[in-house]
């Protein structure tokens, strides 16, 4: 596949604005070993004839594609790695093995590449999650943030510096305080997470616990991210599968 080709189906909206910038100056770094040969960085989408760019009007938001939520997790995770000071292995193993149970081993390898040149840069934080939040709907900027707290967690222990870089890079995507608590305590032990997770205190009547328990069961159906493609209705279903472990905690904790 020729790099003219990759560059009109892997990406929609996210070949332009200061995310553009930063995969511009990566694929600037390994074009030359790209192009010529079969293969891609990022997932192609050959149906998808359009080419949307950041300068399309905020009511006309385009649809999310699966290249341009790909890069939106590579810059992001290369900016939670780097949070400690401290690339630790473990956590730059997470970002490959996720992305090849995601893609699958040769588009990860691909997609990696374009990772560690992503990963010197100095990554402007604000103006790429102000890109993401226009660009992306919100079940997608939560599966961002779940696959963020996974990459602190790679390493057994989530630093307060982890901590305080995802919050905040959670407020520039517009990311509410509830939701930002709820995938936290998908990542954390303790008695209180299960009901953080429905978004409800502890003293929450068994009436308000079903009710939230539907409310949280709507919000990360992996159909929500349908769009994404099948790779990423991978990681909604952990989400998923956690709010239903968390309300079968609760059914068993109270009794009903």
């Amino acid at each position: 596949m020729s790099y003219s080709k990759w560059i009109g189906g892997a990406l929609g909206w996210s070949f332009g604005g200061p995310i553009g910038a930063i995969i511009g100056i990566a694929i600037g770094s390994v074009i030359d070993s790209v192009t010529g040969k079969e293969g891609f960085l990022l997932g192609e989408q050959q149906t998808s004839k359009r080419h949307t760019t950041y300068d399309t009007k905020q009511n006309e938001r385009p649809q999310t594609q699966s290249g341009d939520f790909e890069v939106s997790l590579l810059i992001l995770a290369s900016v939670i790695i780097k949070a400690d000071g401290n690339q630790d292995q473990r956590e730059l193993d997470f970002v490959r093995e996720q992305f090849t149970n995601m893609y699958g081993k040769n588009r990860a390898n691909h997609a990696f590449k374009l990772f560690k040149n992503i990963n010197k840069q100095d990554i402007s934080l604000r103006p790429v999650c102000w890109q993401i939040r226009q660009m992306m709907d919100h079940p997608a900027r939560l599966q961002l943030l779940h696959f963020l707290f996974g990459i602190a967690k790679a390493d057994g222990l989530v630093t307060e510096v982890e901590v305080k870089q995802i919050y905040t890079i959670a407020g520039y995507l517009g990311i509410s305080a509830r939701d930002y608590e709820s995938i936290k305590a998908m990542f954390y032990n303790s008695s209180d997470n299960a009901y953080k997770v429905l978004e409800i205190t502890k003293g929450a009547s068994v009436e308000d616990i079903k009710k939230a328990y539907r409310k949280m069961v709507k919000k990360y159906h992996p159909d929500k991210v349908l769009h994404l493609g099948e790779e990423h209705q991978k990681g909604a279903e952990e989400k998923f599968k956690q709010v239903q472990a968390a309300y079968e905690h609760i059914q068993n904790e109270r009794g009903f």
